[in-house]
């Protein structure tokens, strides 16, 4: 072997050292940076904005995956988790979905059952009640005849919410407690039907203020309170103010 050839056999083993060494420094990084990284997890984003106590649905989210160490503990990687629960405040689109972001939807005890009304969007709700929220019922009555009064009167106090329907346009005629022309209500507008938790008198109250009434409104109770309301609170009427 002349010279030339040795030079050539050298440059061929210095090459395949430096490709050694190279593959050594690529895995050495991989290495590295698997080591900062971690296993990758299931977590699941939102594909658009969900409004507060609205029920949960698996299409909302899309599947990622991103590494378990980014994770915070309360992230969700099971969407069975979310069934029968509702968004406890605003989602917005692109976060990724975390255990207290959730609550379970209201639900029946005992004793209770469900019954819906119409509630007037202007009087009656304001945006303000939610599932889970506790309202007090009051109702307004045309006077029979002449020698009575109108009058006020709370039909329910401290009723749980399970459910706020969506806006609905309302054209209804209505009649008052004594069944009359005299107390003739035409309701026209906007509605939001509201479903509560209800024992089976105040079930019945409620049905009677929403047939006979000339409105129904709700008043929400303050987080941590019970609701009561003073027996001689209970009823109103105009002249009492005099």
């Amino acid at each position: 072997m002349n010279s030339r050839q040795r030079r050539g056999v050298i440059l061929l083993v210095v090459s395949a050292l430096c490709a050694l060494g190279a593959f050594a420094g690529v895995l050495a990084v991989i290495r590295d940076v698997n080591s900062k990284v971690g296993p990758e997890k299931t977590a699941y984003r939102l594909k658009a904005d969900v409004a507060p106590y609205k029920e949960l649905t698996a299409d909302q989210f899309e599947k990622v995956e991103m590494p378990e160490r980014w994770l915070s503990g309360t992230a969700v990687t099971d969407l069975r988790t979310i069934r029968g629960k509702i968004a406890v405040t605003q989602l917005k689109k692109g976060s990724l979905l975390q255990s207290d972001m959730v609550v379970d939807r209201p639900e029946l005890k005992p004793g209770q059952q469900e019954i819906a009304i119409m509630i007037d969007a202007e009087t009656g709700v304001a945006g303000k009640i939610d599932p889970g929220s506790k309202v007090n019922i009051y109702a307004t009555f045309k006077a029979e005849n002449d020698k009575q009064k109108d009058q006020s009167k709370v039909i329910v106090e401290n009723a749980e919410v399970l459910d706020v329907g969506k806006l609905t346009p309302i054209d209804q005629q209505g009649a008052g407690a004594s069944g009359g022309d005299r107390n003739s209500v035409r309701r026209q507008g906007e509605a939001v039907p509201i479903t509560f938790a209800l024992g089976a008198g105040d079930a019945q109250r409620v049905a009677y203020a929403e047939s006979f009434a000339t409105h129904v409104r709700l008043a929400r109770v303050a987080p941590g309170g019970d609701g009561a309301i003073a027996p001689g609170d209970r009823s109103y009427t105009l002249d009492e103010d005099k």
